[in-house]
């Protein structure tokens, strides 16, 4: 599957995780450790806030470790809020659009896992998606109806709510076409201001998904740098340093919500519409 990382805190330059730590996303890009697939290498994206009402997006299809463009960007772009990912393709194409982080407006949005039988099931989905907001759908993937879903069903007015919505969607679709699917994900959702995350899965058995417990944990990604402020925080598919007691995994059937002064955890349950 994917490898993924979201950043809230001071402004730093986006190589100070990208790059920098001794697990770092291109090196995750390489290498995985707790991934069910080892190497990300079927394409790869930032998006990162900046002065502007927009964030910023680059993506590209050639692997994360490979590309120039990338490590002279993220030497030059400082950001308070970003997020990264390396992507590993399941059932679709590796093209630019397939590329995550996906952005409608202000809000960037990326995920690990899968939508079991996606094809199969695609259909019926998409026809849950709000007309109004098909057409700025891009590419082919299960991540991108998701997150359109999520739009659908009000994603910018409840974030929480509309993502338990979208996975209660998605598993009744599939249950009404005879289909044993399950869903897997971890979500990485902003909108400028806090961080979104979510580990769930049908089955129980989620891909794994960590989070700094405080400062300390970004400090150990350069102990002779100190960078972060103390309010920064990190949501990672898996540490970017050894594993440590600052660093703490979201448990099963979760979501948090993370200020810039605070941190909310909080359970994670499908909704039938």
């Amino acid at each position: 599957m994917c490898r993924w990382l979201a950043y809230l805190g001071n402004p730093i330059y986006l190589e100070e995780l990208i790059y920098k730590p001794k697990y770092s996303l291109i090196e995750q890009s390489l290498a995985a450790r707790t991934s069910e697939t080892v190497t990300n290498g079927d394409g790869f994206g930032v998006g990162w806030y900046g002065s502007r009402a927009t964030p910023g997006v680059y993506r590209n299809i050639r692997p994360a470790w490979n590309d120039t463009n990338l490590k002279d960007l993220a030497a030059q772009i400082a950001s308070p809020l970003f997020l990264a990912h390396v992507r590993a393709a399941t059932s679709t194409a590796v093209q630019q659009t397939n590329c995550h982080p996906f952005r409608y407006g202000k809000w960037l949005f990326v995920h690990n896992g899968v939508i079991e039988n996606f094809q199969d099931i695609k259909r019926d989905l998409v026809f849950g998606i709000d007309p109004k907001l098909y057409p700025a759908i891009e590419g082919s993937t299960d991540s991108e109806i998701m997150f359109y879903l999520a739009l659908t069903f009000g994603l910018v007015e409840n974030p929480i709510e509309a993502l338990e919505m979208m996975v209660g969607f998605i598993e009744r679709i599939s249950q009404d076409n005879w289909k044993s699917s399950s869903i897997q994900m971890t979500l990485g959702i902003s909108e400028g201001t806090r961080l979104i995350a979510v580990r769930y899965s049908t089955i129980g058995r989620s891909r794994t998904l960590y989070y700094s417990k405080n400062w300390r944990a970004c400090e150990e990604l350069n102990p002779e740098c100190n960078i972060f402020s103390e309010n920064a925080r990190l949501v990672v598919s898996e540490p970017l340093t050894d594993l440590t007691d600052d660093w703490e995994e979201v448990p099963e059937s979760t979501a948090i919500v993370i200020h810039p002064d605070s941190m909310v955890m909080q359970s994670f349950q499908p909704r039938s519409l």
